[in-house]
C-alpha cells in the first residue's frame, strides 16, 4: 500500500487497525519520509531498509505502541538517512467548503516572502493570501504525498480576535477539487490546535517529518 492510499483513508474516517503493528511504505518522494502515528499502529514512510526499520524499532526500551515515536529510534532513522527534523506535530484533516471564504484576502507573490520561502521547502505549489489590513498569513500548497496542506500565522498584535481561527476556516474553501485539507500544528502550539479545531479540522494522529537536507 501507498502512502498517499493511507492518507486518502484516514481523511474519509478509514484507519489502520489498532492492533499495535508497525506498517513500512516507501517514501512518496525523495523529499519526505517520515513517522506516522495513528491509534495503536504506526505507518513509517522511509526508503531505509524495511529490516532495519523493524530490528531498530524492537531495540527501543519503551512500550511497543510508543517506539516509532520514542526519540531514540526517531535519532537513528535521522541518523541512517541524513535527514533533518524540526518537531512531532498533531496531524489534522477537513473536508473542503464550496463557495469563496467570508475572509476576504490578498494574495501575495512575493518569492521572497518569508512565509513563501518557509513553504516551499516542504510543499509544492505554494500559494500565500494576506489576511484584510495585514495581521496574518495562510499558506497553501502541496505536501506529504501530494496532499494539500495549509499552514497559519497570525502576529501577536492581531491575537485573541478570532483570526486564526477565520483563516484556517477560509483555507477550506481555498483547497482545489474539493480535496481533503491537512494540517499540521505542534503539540505545544495550544492556540493554533485550538484554531484549527473550531475550524472544522478532525485530529487523524501525530507526524514526524523527516526532510532532505539541501
Amino acid at each position: 500500500m501507498k502512502l498517499a492510499e493511507i492518507l486518502d483513508a484516514a481523511a474519509a474516517g478509514r484507519f489502520p487497525a489498532p492492533d499495535g503493528t508497525t506498517t513500512v511504505v516507501p517514501q512518496p518522494s525523495h523529499r519526505d519520509a517520515g513517522v506516522l502515528a495513528f491509534t495503536a499502529h504506526t505507518v513509517i514512510f522511509t526508503d531505509e531498509d524495511p529490516a532495519w526499520v523493524r530490528s531498530t524499532l524492537a531495540a527501543v526500551e519503551c512500550d511497543s505502541l510508543a517506539a516509532a515515536m520514542n526519540p531514540r529510534f526517531l535519532a537513528a532513522l535521522l541518523d541512517r538517512s541524513g535527514r533533518a527534523h524540526d518537531t512531532t506535530d498533531l496531524l489534522t484533516v477537513a473536508d473542503a467548503l464550496p463557495g469563496e471564504p467570508a475572509l476576504e484576502l490578498r494574495e501575495i507573490e512575493d518569492p521572497d516572502h518569508p512565509r513563501v520561502r518557509r513553504a516551499r521547502v516542504r510543499r509544492d505549489g505554494v500559494r500565500v493570501w494576506a489576511a484584510p489590513e495585514g495581521g496574518g498569513v495562510l499558506v497553501l500548497g502541496r505536501g506529504v504525498a501530494g496532499r494539500w496542506e495549509t499552514a497559519i500565522e497570525v502576529d501577536e498584535a492581531a491575537r485573541h480576535r478570532g483570526l486564526g481561527r477565520e483563516l484556517a476556516r477560509a483555507a477550506r474553501h481555498l483547497v482545489p477539487d474539493g480535496e481533503p485539507l491537512w494540517s499540521q500544528q505542534a503539540a505545544g502550539n495550544a492556540r493554533s490546535i485550538r484554531a484549527f479545531q473550531a475550524a472544522g479540522y478532525r485530529p487523524v494522529g501525530s507526524e514526524a517529518l523527516m526532510l532532505a537536507r539541501p
